[in-house]
């Protein structure tokens, strides 16, 4: 692929969003990165922590702070202090235990009847009834790409200086399909192929520690050959507006620890944390990073 993908700073940012913002912190850049453009904007985003998985710098500016089951506890905050929009960002390392979600004073018990029943459907399932739960209140759930656009993956491309070889584009193929199938049994979001043999599925280890598995395997010689790409893209049923794949400077990282040649990308459904600083990474290790074409229905 020799295609060259529009960087982010050729890409239109977004008009003022109307009304204030909550951010629903999880773990990760990506709430840092949205509160900073809220600000940009002019804006004064408030910063709902999810207790024990929010970076510790979203705390000095105006905050609130629940556990990820305090859904009613939520609405409470978001109706006393004025917020139009919601934005729900970041990941969460730890799951919930139900015991203390039925404790007396945490929320709603519709929101938690909801969230509960959701629970046993997966994590896309899951944040579909979080996200119905905040709208049947009257808020506006936002993507955090329809507030820094520029985080999006670009046009279908090569964005670093290396671009795919032959044995790689092989690789590719195989690792996405194997990454749209996991997707579409709501298991994860991204796998690894190497000699167009896939090696490894992203599961709820996430894509760091699946990279360390692949280092691993290549280190106990269960895996002969170089090379290999790994591949991240939306699940076919994904909710946009949170839990977008993403990759960054770790990604890349782990990924060299992994061996591989390259990174593949979901164009316009994949966010890039820190892009400049991951394509430079990227380059200065000598990966590749390849954006695709969402596959068709």
């Amino acid at each position: 692929m020799t295609t060259r993908a529009k960087a982010p700073s050729e890409i239109d940012l977004p008009a003022t969003i109307a009304g204030r913002t909550a951010i629903v912190a999880g773990n990760g850049l990506l709430p840092v990165a949205v509160a900073e453009s809220l600000r940009k904007q002019g804006g004064n985003p408030l910063i709902v922590a999810i207790k024990g998985e929010a970076e510790p710098e979203l705390y000095k500016g105006e905050h609130a702070e629940i556990s990820i089951v305090e859904l009613g506890g939520l609405v409470k905050i978001l109706k006393a202090e004025g917020i139009s929009n919601v934005v729900l960002a970041g990941g969460i390392r730890h799951r919930p235990e139900f015991g203390a979600a039925l404790r007396p004073g945490n929320g709603n018990l519709v929101a938690l009847y909801r969230f509960m029943r959701a629970f046993r459907l997966g994590d896309d399932g899951l944040l579909r009834a979080v996200i119905a739960t905040i709208e049947s209140y009257g808020f506006r759930v936002l993507g955090a790409h329809e507030i820094v656009p520029d985080i999006l993956a670009p046009a279908p491309g090569t964005i670093t200086r290396k671009g795919a070889d032959k044995e790689s584009i092989a690789d590719m193929r195989a690792a996405r399909k194997a990454a749209i199938m996991i997707g579409s049994l709501d298991i994860g979001q991204a796998a690894i192929a190497v000699g167009r043999r896939v090696v490894a599925l992203e599961g709820v280890e996430g894509t760091d520690a699946m990279l360390q598995r692949v280092a691993e395997l290549r280190l106990a010689k269960r895996i002969n050959r170089k090379g290999g790409v790994l591949v991240k893209c939306a699940k076919p049923q994904q909710e946009v507006r949170a839990d977008l794949p993403a990759i960054g400077v770790s990604t890349v990282e782990n990924a060299v620890k992994a061996g591989l040649k390259g990174i593949a990308v979901e164009a316009g459904r994949t966010l890039i944390l820190g892009y400049e600083e991951t394509v430079t990474a990227a380059n200065k290790a000598g990966l590749f990073i390849e954006t695709f074409e969402q596959e068709a229905p």
